[in-house]
């Protein structure tokens, strides 16, 4: 699949001009990203990967999401996220990029026809840097997965690996209702009320918690079903080969 790369520069305006790349001393490694969805009834929003210094530069368990990532987990949005990451305000941010590809669906699923269930970016990097990853758990109020910090191998043809749990933002109720849950659920996994859903969050609806483990889904609260939807963790599968 096509990928977006970005690479991180301070102080410019707009999300489009990361796209210059740094000089090759400063970016000489390359990796390989690959992400695959490991439920049967949810489908996760195009990854934003990026590479970074130091620990816990996108999302850390345990505390608040910021507004990139509760814009991912509530409403699929990624673009306050490539914001946050261009403007990069210390300077820890090296390169990053989203999927093109769509969404990661599940097989046997009405949206499989038209998504794949994994997805491969590349993107560059420096000794010493981390992969951080996140995406949204589609049906869901603000549930997300990815992975925090990830050490990344250190010789061309090295790999790691990880798989990674459903986690809650804690940044909206979990309702477990259409309505409040971004249109794309019900068609790409094929249970439908018929109400249209959303894609901006309500305030009535909003929580002020920090990223917890996600408990699931409930089943008897809204319209979601835990025998559709429901998922045992882990959620996701993420591998990084260094390829240069």
């Amino acid at each position: 699949m096509r990928t977006m790369l970005r690479t991180a520069l301070p102080a410019v305006a707009g999300v489009a001009a990361a796209a210059l790349l740094l000089a090759p001393s400063a970016m000489a490694r390359q990796y390989e990203v690959s992400i695959e969805n490991l439920t049967e009834g949810q489908a996760l929003t195009p990854p934003v990967i990026a590479t970074h210094r130091g620990r816990h530069q996108v999302f850390e368990v345990g505390r608040p999401a910021s507004v990139g990532v509760r814009e991912i987990a509530e409403n699929g949005n990624a673009l306050p996220l490539l914001a946050q990451l261009t403007a990069d305000p210390f300077n820890r941010i090296t390169a990053f990029a989203e999927s093109t590809g769509g969404p990661l669906v599940p097989g046997g699923t009405p949206g499989s026809a038209m998504f794949a269930d994994e997805a491969t970016l590349t993107i560059r990097g420096r000794a010493r840097d981390r992969l951080s990853w996140v995406s949204m758990l589609v049906c869901t109020n603000d549930g997300l997965t990815g992975v925090d910090s990830l050490r990344l191998p250190h010789k061309v043809g090295r790999s790691v690996g990880a798989r990674t749990d459903a986690y809650d933002a804690m940044t909206e109720a979990n309702t477990e209702d259409y309505a409040d849950i971004v249109p794309p659920c019900q068609a790409l996994i094929g249970d439908s009320s018929g109400e249209p859903g959303t894609g901006a969050s309500n305030p009535a609806l909003a929580e002020g918690g920090v990223i917890a483990h996600h408990e699931g889904i409930d089943g008897t609260i809204g319209d979601l079903d835990a025998a559709i939807h429901g998922w045992t963790d882990p959620v996701a599968r993420i591998r990084v080969e260094r390829t240069g």
